[in-house]
């Protein structure tokens, strides 16, 4: 090297990213509802139908309160970044229901304890559009990659064919689900959250994979 060479610059390594943020400081919770012994049984193919049959009910109450939030807040300027119809899962949920309890599915399921402190916490995010972002966040990036998976196992453990029964997870509406879960990143990152906000998206997303956890161990429980 000659003396009037100049020293390779080390380049500044990229400012961590929302997304990446709040991944990494909920990815414990994450993990632990991932790994709860009633979310291994399913899984694992060992569920029974009647486990399967009552996950999804617990789900259709979570997903009615969180949709119905979503509505009222769709023209917030935080919240309302989030407004995907072609997420909403109830109409999904219903087909579901009717397939695996029949035509007078509304009448054989109730939310338990557990749901409805779930539900309760989501409604109160009619106040909070952060707090929806988190819940919504919590519970659909799950649908659109985990779930993908579930959708798999669960078709093979109870002989669904045509989707029946795991219309769930059944996302054609998004088209490609890599792309979808990139935008979905790069909304969360635009953001423009102060970082009191976007503390409180973050501990508020810990807390919807906490109340889901309990949600799964009611469900461990009762037939896990």
């Amino acid at each position: 090297m000659s003396a009037t060479a100049e020293a390779p610059t080390t380049a500044e390594p990229a400012a961590e990213t929302f997304s990446e943020r709040l991944k990494a400081a909920t990815w414990s919770d994450h993990t632990r509802a991932e790994h709860h012994g009633f979310t291994k049984a399913l899984l694992d193919g060992e569920l029974s139908l009647e486990g399967y049959t009552a996950m999804v009910a617990q789900h259709y109450f979570a997903y009615v309160a969180l949709e119905r939030v979503g509505r009222i807040l769709a023209d917030d300027p935080v919240a309302g970044r989030f407004d995907y119809p072609e997420l909403e899962r109830v109409p999904a949920l219903e087909a579901d229901l009717a397939h695996l309890l029949g035509a007078d599915w509304r009448d054989r399921i109730s939310p338990t304890p557990a749901t409805r402190t779930y539900v309760a916490r989501i409604e109160q995010m009619t106040d909070h559009p952060a707090g929806f972002v988190a819940h919504h966040y919590t519970r659909y990036m799950g649908d659109v990659s985990g779930g993908q998976f579930i959708r798999r196992i669960a078709a093979k453990a109870y002989d669904f064919t045509d989707d029946a029964g795991v219309a769930f997870y059944v996302f054609d509406a998004l088209g490609s689900l890599p792309k979808f879960r990139t935008g979905y990143r790069e909304r969360l990152d635009s953001l423009d959250l102060d970082e009191a906000a976007a503390a409180f998206l973050i501990q508020e997303t810990r807390l919807a994979y906490q109340l889901n956890t309990e949600v799964l161990a009611d469900l461990g429980r009762r037939h896990a």
